[in-house]
């Protein structure tokens, strides 16, 4: 689901080309493969541009078209910069020895536990796993404790979640780290078993909502995003966070990264800068997209959970191997 941000919305001054073809950067710009939500990153450029008076050319797709496309074009790829919506992307394009090492200024500006050790990438926003629940049908006492506890028999048929999308299959590497291979498999085994698929976290949201089912496993922001809006698709809702280091609380970290045959190495690593900066991280404070700002010092926008009450689970964001979580789910048959 994509939100328009208040902050930074002159459209007019947007200095984006949007490309269904090869991208070209503008002349003295770059260019920037985005797997984030369009709307925070044309805010994102938006904000860069007027400031520096860099230009920037947007590609928009999805996380692993993006880091896929990007290994197979190797060093003749036309971009500078690879924005993600979750790291196992960053960790293919880092596992290719794709990425030059992000500027120290830049490092310095995020926490340890948003970056890897290697300086290859850098998080640039967060978002934290829910249980969505129909609040006419759970109580509080209902609520499962673990995102493990769904592989329960008395949980089948009614949770949901969108298995093919990113955003889940980065909560199944999480779980991976977290519980290993053996154990997320008999999981997702019971999964299939258990769970109704949909296509999108907003659509699992809207079938909770709707009383298709009781629950569903999402990300934090879609709930937040609509009660911004009319609430039609969030009003009967609960959110419900696992805390307590459960895989179920794992906290998602979006990358950002600059490709070493970037034309423009200056100019990109500016803008992952800029990004991971106050004026980026303020437009993560500011606006509506409520995903969680990450930079040292950064305040997120004050409607969500503080960052540091989830009690997310330490997980090694460099692991989160995304082929080792599609193979787990293909032999589940949930892809």
């Amino acid at each position: 689901m994509k939100y328009a941000l208040s902050a930074l919305a002159g459209a007019t001054a947007l200095a984006i080309s949007l490309i269904a073809g090869p991208a070209m950067a503008q002349d003295g710009g770059i260019v920037v493969y985005n797997a984030q939500h369009e709307s925070l990153t044309n805010a994102w450029v938006e904000g860069f541009t007027k400031e520096t008076g860099i230009k920037v050319t947007v590609r928009h797709g999805g996380d692993s078209d993006f880091s896929n496309q990007i290994v197979a074009e190797g060093a003749a790829s036309p971009a500078d910069v690879f924005l993600t919506e979750n790291s196992p992307a960053m960790v293919l394009v880092e596992s290719a020895g794709l990425f030059a090492p992000v500027d120290a200024d830049t490092q310095a500006q995020v926490p340890q536990e948003y970056q890897p050790a290697s300086g290859k990438w850098v998080g640039i926003a967060a978002r934290s796993t829910v249980f969505v629940y129909d609040k006419t049908k759970l109580t509080a006492e209902q609520l499962p404790k673990s995102l493990l506890d769904l592989a329960d028999p008395s949980w089948k048929g009614r949770w949901a979640a969108s298995p093919s999308g990113a955003d889940f299959q980065a909560i199944v590497s999480a779980l991976v780290q977290l519980k290993g291979e053996a154990a997320t498999a008999d999981w997702l085994k019971a999964m299939k078993e258990n769970f109704t698929a949909y296509k999108g976290n907003s659509t699992v949201m809207k079938a909770v909502n709707a009383g298709e089912v009781e629950g569903g496993v999402i990300y934090h922001y879609y709930y937040y995003g609509d009660q911004a809006k009319t609430g039609e698709n969030s009003k009967n809702i609960g959110l419900h966070y696992f805390k307590n280091q459960d895989p179920g609380a794992f906290v998602s970290v979006s990358g950002g990264g600059v490709l070493a045959s970037s034309k423009h190495p200056k100019e990109a690593q500016a803008f992952l800068k800029w990004v991971t900066g106050k004026g980026g991280q303020d437009v993560l404070k500011t606006g509506n997209s409520f995903e969680y700002a990450v930079g040292k010092g950064a305040d997120s926008n004050p409607a969500l959970v503080p960052l540091a009450d989830l009690q997310a689970p330490k997980v090694d964001a460099t692991t989160l191997n995304s082929k080792k979580v599609t193979d787990l789910m293909t032999a589940a048959g949930l892809l």
